[in-house]
């Protein structure tokens, strides 16, 4: 079933919010100068921020993958007090179900986009000075990327945002 991203985003607003504070976020720790941000709009893209070139290949990647980061561990964290009442016993409060929606939302949005690993592969590939090691990180990590864009023609995001909001806390409860 095909539903344009837009739409989809609408739904998921929410993680595209987060997707976009994390890499406004990573700018800031990286010391970048951001621009403009567009936290969410209905429009292609449906967020962006518009930073410096980092003055170091590795900021570039932090920045690039930070709403991966961000987004997971906050998905996760959001999630874990829902997502037992939810499973185990057959219900939760309407609290339960909007903490998992948010986290769903947010984790869903985890991946890096295409925009993201082009702009970190040309700022490794082609920088001043990368050391040999982080161009060996960033071909896995560019290819993770490219997957996970490629996944999200069917519904890899939406998959991703469920195992970290349902299936790890209830995988991690089980081994307590």
């Amino acid at each position: 079933m095909f539903i344009p991203g837009v739409y989809i985003a609408v739904v998921t607003f929410p993680g595209v919010i987060v997707h976009e504070l994390a890499h406004q976020l990573f700018c800031r720790w990286c010391g970048v100068a951001v621009f403009e941000v567009k936290y969410f709009q209905v429009a292609n893209p449906v967020g962006y921020v518009l930073h410096e070139p980092p003055k170091k290949a590795s900021h570039s990647i932090l920045i690039s993958t930070g709403p991966f980061l961000i987004n997971s561990l906050l998905a996760f964290i959001i999630a874990f007090p829902a997502a037992i009442p939810v499973a185990q016993f057959s219900g939760g409060t309407f609290f339960d179900y909007l903490l998992l929606y948010l986290a769903i939302s947010i984790g869903a949005h985890a991946f890096p986009s295409t925009t993201d690993a082009s702009t970190m592969w040309n700022a490794v590939w082609h920088g001043e000075n990368t050391p040999i090691w982080l161009k060996i990180i960033l071909v896995p990590i560019t290819g993770f990327i490219l997957l996970g864009t490629l996944g999200s023609f069917f519904w890899l995001d939406l998959v991703y945002g469920v195992f970290l909001s349902i299936l790890l806390p209830l995988w991690l409860a089980g081994l307590l």
